[in-house]
C-alpha cells in the first residue's frame, strides 16, 4: 500500500481542521481512499498497515456512524482499538479531560480519535498526549473527516470537484459539518452555497473564499450539482431560532420539488442522523438521486486513508 505523492511541505501531524493541510495533501487523502475501497471489496477486508499500533476511539459525545466507521477503519488496517466511552468512565466522576488523556496515554496509545461537545477539545488532546489526533467532531466547530467523505462522494459522482456547486441547507449555525465543508470544498475547486433561516445562518461564514449565503432555498440549489440537507440540532438551540417545525419544513425541506431547481444530475447528501420528513423528505432520502448510504460506505475508506497518512504514510 503506497501513499499518493504530495508536495514537499511538512506532513501534518494531526487532522484537527484543514488549517495546516494543502490542497495537494487533501487530494492525496481522497486518492488513497480509492485504494481503501478496493480493500473493503475483498473477501478478507484487512491489511497490516497499522499492525502493532493502538488507536483510541475517545468519544465524549454520542455517535453511530463516525464512531463505528473509525473503529472499523482502524481494525481493517490491523490496529488494536481502545474504545473509550465517557459515560462509563471516570469522567462521570469529575475527572478532567487532561487527566483522562494522560491516563490513556500511559497505556501506550499511539493515536487518538476524539469527539467532544466542546469546541477545541481535540486540540487539547493533541497538547496533552503528544500523539497524532483526528478530530471526529468538536462542538459546532469542525468535523473534517465528514467533509472529506462528502467531498469524496461528490468527486466519485462527477470525477472532479472543480467548478461544482454544492448547496448545504438547514441548521448551518450549529453544524460543524457545514463549517468543515465550507472550508474544504473551495480548497478543492468547488463553490459552496449555505442556506437556511436568517437565525441559523451565521454571517461570518460569508468571509470564507468560495462561499455564499442565502435564505432562499431555490436560489441555493439553482445550478447545484449536490444538495446536502442538515439536521436541525434542537439539542443545541435555545428559543427564538425557529417559528415552528412545520414552517421550517414547508420552506427548507430538501424534497423532489426543491431538487427540480438543481442540475438534472444533481445528487442528494445528508451527514446523518436524519429527521425524515423534516429537513429531508423520505422520497429524496431514498430516491435515485440519494447518495446517503454511499456517504456511509465512503466514510470507512476515507478514515482508513486519514489513519494511513497520519500514522504510516510517507511522501
Amino acid at each position: 500500500m503506497t501513499a499518493a505523492p504530495v508536495s514537499a511541505t511538512a506532513r501534518p501531524r494531526h487532522l484537527l481542521d484543514f488549517q495546516d493541510w494543502s490542497p495537494e495533501r487533501l487530494t492525496a487523502i481522497l486518492d488513497n481512499a480509492d485504494t481503501m475501497l478496493q480493500v473493503l471489496d475483498r473477501p478478507v477486508k484487512k491489511v497490516p498497515a497499522l499492525q502493532g499500533l493502538t488507536v483510541c476511539n475517545a468519544f465524549f459525545e454520542n455517535s453511530t456512524r463516525t464512531r463505528t466507521s473509525f473503529e472499523l477503519a482502524a481494525r481493517r488496517m490491523s490496529a488494536d482499538v481502545l474504545t473509550f466511552a465517557a459515560g462509563s468512565s471516570s469522567v462521570s466522576k469529575g475527572e478532567s479531560l487532561r487527566d483522562t488523556v494522560e491516563v490513556l496515554t500511559a497505556y501506550k496509545v499511539d493515536a487518538y480519535i476524539v469527539r467532544h461537545h466542546a469546541a477545541g477539545a481535540a486540540h487539547l488532546v493533541a497538547r496533552y498526549s503528544g500523539k497524532p489526533v483526528i478530530n471526529a467532531g468538536d462542538g459546532r466547530r469542525a468535523h473534517p473527516t465528514q467533509a472529506l467523505l462528502d467531498a469524496y462522494t461528490v468527486r466519485q459522482e462527477f470525477g472532479s470537484l472543480e467548478g461544482k456547486r454544492v448547496a448545504i441547507i438547514g441548521d448551518v449555525r450549529h453544524s460543524r459539518v457545514a463549517r468543515s465543508n465550507a472550508e474544504l470544498l473551495p480548497m478543492l475547486g468547488a463553490e459552496v452555497v449555505l442556506c437556511g433561516p436568517a437565525t441559523l445562518l451565521p454571517s461570518d461564514l460569508a468571509a470564507l473564499p468560495g462561499v455564499t449565503l442565502t435564505s432562499d432555498p431555490k436560489e441555493a440549489v439553482r445550478g447545484a450539482h449536490a444538495v446536502m440537507a442538515l439536521r436541525l440540532q434542537k439539542e443545541r438551540m435555545g428559543g427564538g431560532f425557529l417559528g415552528s417545525l412545520q414552517e421550517y419544513a414547508d420552506t427548507y425541506q430538501v424534497n423532489e420539488t426543491l431538487m427540480a431547481e438543481a442540475e438534472s444530475g444533481a445528487i442528494v447528501l445528508h451527514p446523518g442522523p436524519m429527521n425524515r420528513d423534516l429537513e429531508i423528505s423520505g422520497e429524496a432520502a431514498d430516491g435515485p438521486r440519494s447518495r446517503i448510504l454511499q456517504q456511509v460506505e465512503n466514510g470507512q475508506a476515507i478514515r482508513m486513508s486519514v489513519l494511513y497518512h497520519l500514522l504510516v504514510g510517507r511522501d
